[in-house]
């Protein structure tokens, strides 16, 4: 005779308040359009905003190019940039015409042949070239060097080669360039912006429900049930995480398809380490809402600790190593960082086990952390 084991009733019954939570966070969810606008419009905006409308790459740069004495030589050399993508030349005819032009705006860089260009250059004489550039914005002052620097190689390759000989330098050069080889900066900023996207709908997006639960007083009658605090955090929690990962299939989806990102690295691997972020930036929104009960306070809180941080701390736009030792400290205690280290890495180089392993270490700690704090501050008592 066998004895069925009988389900435990207290068992049972936390099963069935955590269903229910469930199924009122996915309801409250679909309901409301600020969350779905949140996980997928917003994602989308800010995918088109930095695919298309932002790039670190220079091209079309106007340059002016004065030629004082026209000649053979003179006009080759100007052809070298007339043919570049990265130049859009204007001709001047005197170095006062350019300076002018180059001090309102008009262009950004002066390359100046002098009279002398072609006399020097054909009796193997040094020809120097003036190069004038705008450096306001240093980073663009210094792609525009390398840039004049690339053309005016190019140039010197070329004439040797028409006039059969081998170009003498002093040292040659021979770049090699990994894992980005055709230096697009949009394969480094849309990856990077996967994670400032996991952050909003994370953190932003939690924050921000909890708290218009406890100004529309459902958070009070909540309280007043059976359902016990751990259970209200897994309720909040798991529809988020469903939510955020729509996000990010989305994201990955727009990344590769449409931008054409290259993606090396595992998918599994991008699953689970985005898995482990997203838990940290829901931790920091539970956190933030058992700080804030309102609404516009919660969200300013998020935005000022987490998207912020995550927009120019992480290593997205701007490179770590080049901050100064005392914020370089600070952004250690960021996830972004490691997230966005872990996403450059699996888009661009793949799974590079070193790298992923470490950071994904980091993002475990700060889930145990934020997950902990958020625990410790959820109690079931109205104040």
């Amino acid at each position: 005779m066998r004895f069925r084991k009988q389900p435990d009733p207290e068992k049972r019954a936390a099963q069935m308040r955590l269903r229910g939570m469930l199924r009122k966070e996915a309801l409250q969810i679909l309901r409301d359009p600020s969350s779905i606008a949140i996980a997928f419009v917003l994602p989308i905006v800010l995918l088109f905003l930095f695919g298309y409308g932002i790039s670190l790459d220079a091209k079309h740069v106007p340059m002016a190019v004065v030629i004082e004495s026209p000649s053979a030589e003179a006009a080759d050399f100007a052809a070298s940039f007339e043919q570049s993508d990265y130049f859009s030349p204007q001709r001047f005819g005197t170095i006062q015409d350019a300076e002018q032009a180059l001090i309102r705006h008009r262009v950004n860089g002066i390359v100046w042949l002098r009279n002398d260009f072609e006399e020097k250059l054909l009796s193997g004489a040094s020809a120097p070239v003036g190069v004038i550039i705008n450096g306001v914005d240093a980073n663009t002052a210094r792609i525009i060097e390398g840039y004049v620097n690339g053309a005016w190689s190019a140039w010197l390759q070329q004439r040797a080669t028409a006039q059969a000989e081998t170009l003498k330098l002093p040292v040659r050069l021979q770049p090699r360039v990994w894992f980005n080889a055709e230096l697009r900066s949009r394969n480094f900023l849309i990856p990077g912006l996967i994670a400032v996207i996991m952050t909003l709908i994370g953190a932003l997006l939690t924050a921000m429900v909890v708290a218009r639960e406890w100004e529309r007083g459902t958070m009070e009658a909540l309280m007043v049930t059976p359902v016990t605090a751990k259970e209200i955090l897994l309720g909040k929690l798991l529809p988020y995480f469903v939510l955020g990962l729509g996000g990010l299939a989305l994201s990955v989806g727009m990344a590769v398809w449409l931008f054409g990102v290259p993606l090396r690295g595992s998918l599994l691997v991008l699953f689970l380490t985005s898995a482990l972020f997203l838990i940290a930036a829901l931790g920091m929104g539970l956190t933030i809402s058992t700080a804030a009960r309102n609404q516009f306070v919660a969200g300013q809180i998020a935005i000022i600790a987490t998207f912020l941080p995550a927009f120019m701390l992480s290593g997205f736009i701007f490179d770590i190593n080049s901050m100064p030792a005392a914020i370089q400290i600070v952004t250690h205690l960021l996830p972004a960082r490691y997230y966005v280290a872990i996403l450059q890495t699996v888009f661009l180089a793949g799974n590079v086990w070193n790298v992923l392993l470490l950071n994904s270490l980091a993002l475990m700690l700060f889930c145990v952390f934020f997950l902990g704090l958020a625990r410790r501050r959820t109690v079931k008592r109205l104040e």
